[in-house]
């Protein structure tokens, strides 16, 4: 996974750094570069509202079948296929490729935050190995495995390296003065006082790192309960599961619990995507209601029942041809 995150972060840390040169400060580019994938993101959105409208017609028409041939399960699988068949249906392929494109923004996303000195200061790996190694040496930081992987760590702390490495220059030997400069001169303050290194996790409440986690979850939750509502108008029997309330809640308690075990940048990239995302779905809703979105896909796949037809007379009329 780390491998992944490594690949997919170096094309969007080229975007941040293109981001940060209109705005220079790196919690900004990192909420405009969510924005960008956000909008990137609406015709998959639209894709998966159609696709659910999609398989909600299907379903009623499943129900019939079943309802018809009650206790023939053979005859309800022949003709559930046959169903599939004319309608040229294939559950298994229902959103498939819109939710690889979002997990490829994702990981790209959290690529990009989570190594800046890799994906957005192109620091030599040598020079990042060192400076992560002298995380090591800082009183009373809790270092493993993890958190030397999360360059963030190093941007949060470097003035304390620095110090450490005026009492002892051995501790960043090979890491060049161009290097250590370039780090310091990127913007990573968050609230004036904050880098996007600090981890809310340890530090006391309330305080005003504390305001990262507490938004992440406002803004999860709503779009959770946004979700929660809208699936009840157009799928009472989804509504109505417990299931989805679970999904509801447990969705913004595991964005809190994650946020405030990281540094904050990834916290200001989990707010800005779920208010962006919120927003667009707000909107994408009104535009593309149930009836609407309902209508297109009966219309479209009317053209796509009448094209498969006419494919079909048009390969029979060429064998009629050739046999005459």
């Amino acid at each position: 996974m780390t491998g992944l995150y490594e690949v997919l972060g170096v094309p969007f840390g080229f975007l941040l750094k293109l981001i940060y040169q209109i705005v220079p400060n790196y919690a900004a580019a990192i909420v405009l570069l969510t924005l960008v994938t956000r909008i990137l993101l609406v015709p998959s959105t639209i894709s998966q509202q159609k696709n659910t409208a999609k398989t909600q017609r299907m379903q009623s028409k499943i129900r019939k079948i079943q309802a018809k041939y009650a206790g023939n399960q053979q005859k309800i699988q022949e003709e559930t296929n046959a169903l599939y068949q004319r309608e040229g249906y294939n559950p298994m392929n229902m959103g498939c490729g819109p939710l690889i494109f979002q997990f490829v923004l994702l990981f790209g996303l959290i690529g990009a935050i989570y190594y800046p000195l890799k994906n957005f200061l192109g620091i030599d790996a040598g020079e990042i190995e060192i400076l992560k190694n002298a995380l090591a040496k800082i009183p009373d930081f809790k270092f493993n495995a993890k958190s030397i992987q999360n360059e963030l760590y190093v941007v949060a702390k470097l003035d304390e390296i620095l110090k450490l490495n005026a009492a002892d220059p051995s501790i960043l030997k090979g890491v060049s003065q161009a290097t250590l400069d370039s780090i310091a001169s990127i913007n990573f303050r968050l609230f004036g006082g904050l880098t996007l290194g600090d981890i809310p996790k340890g530090s006391p409440f309330p305080s005003l790192i504390w305001i990262v986690p507490v938004l992440s979850f406002i803004s999860s939750l709503a779009t959770g309960i946004y979700s929660f509502i809208k699936q009840k108008k157009t799928n009472p029997t989804m509504g109505n599961n417990s299931s989805m309330g679970c999904m509801m809640l447990g969705m913004p308690l595991l964005s809190l619990v994650f946020v405030v075990q990281y540094p904050i940048g990834i916290g200001v990239y989990w707010i800005a995507s779920s208010v962006f995302g919120f927003i667009t779905t707000v909107i994408i809703g009104q535009i593309y209601t149930p009836g609407k979105t309902l209508a297109r896909v009966m219309v479209d796949e009317t053209v796509e029942r009448r094209s498969r037809e006419n494919n079909v007379k048009l390969v029979a009329e060429k064998r009629a041809d050739k046999n005459n």
